[in-house]
């Protein structure tokens, strides 16, 4: 019973299932009728459904053939309807074709002019908003054809303003059509180019400048000299009218307007392009390539050229490419604001100035002319002066001009001393003659010489000394002039001025003419009348030493007894050469005695001698009276000291020609002879051929040898060993040494010749004597060296 009320609910349950998928077929779209169809077929009983779908769809045709037989005649009364108003239909449509056709014919001119005033409409529409683009773009594309204009007519800084306003005010307007997006990317690439033509334009300025620098230098080197003349007329210009000239009424008068280096070379593409990069934000890029590239330039400019030392043309275009460069940078450094600043300007400048001085000491030192190095000196002040002019300090310059002056004086020494060595190679050595009145003041004139007995004596008449001194004595003024030169503007005091030309004079004098006129006395072919006339021409310069200190105190006005002032050594350099001269006299006279006594020739074993001196004797003492006959001009001392040496050195030598090794063996007779020739000698000294000697003064030159050969012709032994040694001895300047040479010759030819057979007493007892004295002298010698 169970099983059955169960499976009755599983059949309502089903059939209730079946009721619900019929429904949902009936609502459902055929499309989405799926689902429901795969229901059914998941369930065991479709075919129950199919029954009951079977049944219900013969209940709706039964229903569907119900409303149809209900609704018949309705349908064949529509029918019939439909076909009378198809008809009346046929006939409206025909007259709306009709109507149709004839309005489509009526209209269509309108339509044409309805299509030609929409498109006018459309037209005018698209012209006004194009003009209203147009009015936003055309100030952006007028400002970019201004910008383009300035760039080819390089005009940067107004272009890079233009491109300013292009990009910030104008294409921020217009930012969406196309070509302003080109615009805009194309605004860096803009920039880019300004920069670049900006800074081609600042390389060519660079380059312009280089080459204009020697100009620059030139023409301010010019005003400094312009300024310096007119500073010097300023000075010098007497007062008229109660009042001087004003500087600028000289100026005016005098014309000196010079361009300046604006004036010369145009700076607006520094400017320019300075104010670009400000504007780009590249400032600092932009100075430390300019001074960089400067720099650069600055040591091109410092780099002498290796012939700079050869004219003043090549120190001159040296020192205007150096005036040139700075004044460049002295005017950028007052006409922008940073660009280049004191402290760059001070460092380059400090550069310059070592590498100028540095290179000024290596040229000026080739140069050996004089005249060059003055004028290597005035170009260099000038060059100081017109840089002090811009504010740039240039001590160091004086400074080295100080050692460049050192370098003058050398040059000057150098140039002097050929000077003086061809006065002295052409002067004659004879006393000056003079004829007349006129000649005489001429000569008094050139030197500074007064002698009152001479000015009585009557014309023609001689100056004691010979042309060289007058000229020697010009040539140092000249000196001292040339000395002078270099002083100028140097901005020294008088006293240092004065030391510098004392000190220079003083090597002038005691170097240079000191070297020449040593020179003249040393050399081989001078004569004896030569060295007497330069005797007397060094004393009479000596004697005007003293005006040319009164010369040197007028051009300087610094008085001798001013503390520290330099005094002249010229006294010091005259007698020197005057001492020289008298050493080379002495020297000279007695290789004249040696050449005499050359030519002796003594028979040392002659049993008699000669009735009268020797030949070369007589030759050599007439010699000597003629020499000293010259003397008369010479100082009294200088003739005696002259004479007494002569005589010395011929005893001298007379003793040494006794005494000499290879005169082995002598005889009486050639001592008697010997004795002729002393004689001789000390009857010239007696005849007083120098004025001056006391008593037997010049005897004394030979007392040795007579004492000698007293003691030998005499053979007054016994009275020279009793004396010796004795104040009063009577042979107190033979030397026993001497003495027994002397004796052993005589002994060894004694020996031989029997040459002592007129003593009177047998040979054996005078070769015992000879044998006795030998010994005592011999004991003398040993004595007197223990």
């Amino acid at each position: 019973m169970e099983r059955g009320k169960m499976a009755e609910l599983e059949s309502l349950e089903t059939a209730a299932e079946h009721e619900r998928i019929l429904r949902e077929i009936e609502s459902t779209d055929t499309a989405c009728i799926g689902p429901t169809l795969r229901s059914v077929y998941d369930g065991e009983e479709h075919g129950r459904f199919m029954e009951k779908l079977e049944a219900r769809i013969r209940n709706h045709d039964r229903e569907i053939e119900k409303m149809c037989n209900f609704h018949y005649q309705g349908f064949v009364d529509s029918i019939t309807e439909l076909l009378k108003v198809r008809g009346e239909a046929q006939k409206l449509k025909n007259q709306v074709t009709d109507t149709n056709r004839k309005l489509q014919n009526e209209g269509r001119e309108l339509i044409i002019a309805m299509e030609e005033l929409k498109q006018c409409r459309l037209q005018q529409r698209n012209i006004s908003a194009t003009v209203d683009k147009l009015t936003l773009c055309l100030p952006v594309l007028e400002m970019y054809s201004k910008l383009r204009e300035q760039m080819k007519s390089k005009r940067h800084y107004p272009a890079l303003k233009t491109l300013e306003h292009l990009e910030h005010t104008y294409l921020p307007q217009v930012s969406h059509y196309r070509f302003c997006k080109i615009m805009v990317d194309n605004i860096p690439k803009l920039r880019e180019e300004i920069k670049e033509v900006s800074m081609s334009d600042l390389k060519d300025f660079l380059e312009s400048i280089r080459k204009h620098s020697d100009k620059i230098g030139e023409t301010a080197m010019k005003q400094a000299q312009q300024q310096r003349n007119l500073d010097s007329i300023v000075s010098q210009h007497p007062r008229i009218s109660g009042g001087k000239k004003s500087k600028k009424e000289v100026c005016a008068s005098s014309d000196l307007e010079v361009p300046g280096a604006q004036d010369l070379v145009d700076f607006s593409p520094v400017y320019r392009c300075l104010h670009i990069y400000s504007v780009l934000g590249a400032r600092e890029t932009f100075e430390n390539y300019y001074r960089k590239q400067r720099r650069k330039q600055a040591r091109l400019v410092l780099q002498p050229p290796s012939n700079m030392h050869e004219t003043l043309d090549g120190y001159r275009k040296y020192f205007n490419q150096i005036v040139g460069f700075f004044v460049v940078e002295d005017h950028i450094l007052h006409t922008t604001q940073g660009l280049v600043n004191r402290a760059y300007i001070d460092e380059l400048w400090e550069m310059a100035l070592s590498k100028t001085i540095a290179a000024l000491r290596t040229h000026s030192s080739y140069c050996s002319d004089p005249s060059l190095v003055l004028d290597l000196k005035n170009l260099i002040v000038l060059f100081a002066d017109t840089l002090q002019g811009y504010g740039f300090p240039v001590n160091q310059l004086f400074d080295m001009l100080l050692e460049i002056q050192d370098q003058y004086s050398e040059t000057l020494l150098k140039k002097w001393s050929g000077v003086f060595r061809n006065i002295l190679d052409s002067d004659n050595y004879s006393p000056i003659p003079v004829t007349n009145e006129e000649v005489y003041k001429k000569i008094v004139g050139q030197f500074p010489f007064h002698d009152a007995e001479l000015e009585k004596q009557p014309f023609p008449k001689k100056f004691p000394f010979s042309e060289f001194v007058p000229k020697v004595y010009n040539q140092i003024k000249e000196f001292i002039y040339a000395c002078l030169k270099f002083s100028e503007d140097l901005h020294l005091s008088s006293t240092e001025v004065d030391d510098m030309i004392r000190k220079s004079t003083n090597l002038l004098l005691t170097r240079t003419l000191s070297n020449c006129l040593q020179n003249v006395i040393k050399r081989k072919n001078v004569g004896l009348t030569e060295l007497v006339q330069i005797i007397i021409n060094t004393t009479h310069l000596e004697k005007s030493c003293k005006f040319l200190e009164e010369f040197i105190t007028n051009i300087t006005n610094v008085l001798p007894e001013t503390v520290h002032t330099t005094k002249l050594y010229g006294t010091t350099t005259f007698k020197d050469a005057r001492h020289a001269a008298e050493e080379e006299i002495y020297t000279n006279l007695n290789q004249k005695i040696d050449q005499f006594l050359q030519l002796a020739d003594y028979d040392w074993m002659a049993m008699e001698p000669s009735s009268k001196a020797s030949d070369y004797l007589v030759d050599l003492i007439g010699f000597l009276r003629s020499t000293f006959a010259v003397f008369t001009h010479l100082p009294g001392k200088v003739a005696q000291t002259a004479c007494m040496s002569a005589c010395k050195h011929l005893s001298t030598s007379l003793m040494q020609l006794l005494l000499e090794a290879e005169v082995r063996q002598l005889t009486l007779g050639a001592l008697q002879q010997f004795n002729l020739d002393v004689e001789e000698c000390e009857q010239f000294a007696r005849s007083g051929p120098v004025p001056g000697f006391q008593g037997d003064t010049l005897q004394l030159a030979f007392i040795d040898l007579r004492q000698l050969l007293d003691l030998f012709i005499q053979w007054d032994w016994s009275t020279y060993l009793a004396d010796y040694g004795q104040p009063t001895c009577k042979y107190l300047r033979v030397n026993p040494t001497t003495a027994l040479v002397l004796l052993e010759k005589m002994r060894d030819t004694s020996r031989k010749n029997n040459v002592f057979a007129q003593f009177r007493k047998n040979e054996r007892d005078k070769q015992k004597l000879i044998d006795t004295v030998a010994k005592q002298l011999r004991s003398l010698i040993n004595s007197h060296h223990s």
